[in-house]
């Protein structure tokens, strides 16, 4: 889907690559990198709501960053709670709804706590929606797409692509249009394998930090010269 007035992706998905590394070339603590990455997140997103983007999902934190240092687990979930105390603004200002996708049982209770309140005082707001990967998994997404399908005692003839699509995080939402990931790697990590099969994907050397509105305005011609058939 696209905005058929000026060709913009309805709905854009973001690997946001390179923290870290952005950090170590600067002789920095990686802890410095999610810092500089986050500042840069308000900037581009705010970027992509003035461009007529609706769906932003962001890839924030994955099932495998539990595996990072405890000190640097703790920053990232201080940082998010920061955003969402911090930042009511920021969705006021742009109308925009949050949506946290993930395993969100795994967060501390205090981010648990903020997730819940912002989403409810942001429920009414019909301009956009942010989508926040936090401890998000994309085979443990399908296995839990899969259990609610069997909970719901789902015949086999009655199990359609619509009726499973309705048991993901992402339920009653279109798929990303233009999927981007920074930092210079080619691979999606897990990243949405349902809701991608047909995005167009968009791969930047820039890690994330360095990641300017130009180069999300390169993503998005690039993305406007491709021809999307989905196999017609």
């Amino acid at each position: 889907m696209k905005n058929k007035k000026t060709n913009i992706p309805y709905h854009i998905a973001m690997i946001m690559d390179g923290n870290r590394r952005w950090a170590k070339k600067r002789g920095s603590i990686s802890l410095a990198g999610h810092k500089k990455g986050f500042e840069n997140f308000k900037k581009i997103a705010e970027e992509c709501w003035n461009l007529g983007v609706k769906i932003l999902t962001v890839y924030a934190f994955s099932t495998e960053n539990w595996k990072r240092s405890e000190k640097e687990i703790n920053y990232l979930m201080k940082l998010f709670e920061r955003i969402l105390s911090k930042e009511k603004s920021f969705f006021r200002k742009h109308d925009v709804k949050l949506n946290v996708i993930g395993q969100t049982e795994r967060l501390p209770k205090e981010l648990k706590k903020m997730i819940y309140e912002t989403m409810k005082e942001t429920k009414n707001n019909e301009t956009g929606i942010l989508n926040l990967a936090i401890s998000y998994g994309g085979r443990q997404e399908i296995l839990e797409a899969v259990k609610k399908v069997i909970n719901k005692k789902t015949a086999s003839a009655k199990l359609t692509e619509k009726v499973f699509e309705s048991c993901l995080y992402t339920a009653g939402q279109p798929d990303p249009d233009l999927l981007i990931r920074t930092g210079g790697e080619m691979r999606l990590s897990g990243f949405l394998p349902w809701q991608s099969v047909y995005s167009e994907l968009y791969f930047s050397d820039r890690l994330w930090p360095d990641f300017s509105i130009s180069d999300l305005k390169g993503a998005i011609k690039e993305f406007q010269r491709r021809q999307r058939r989905f196999g017609k």
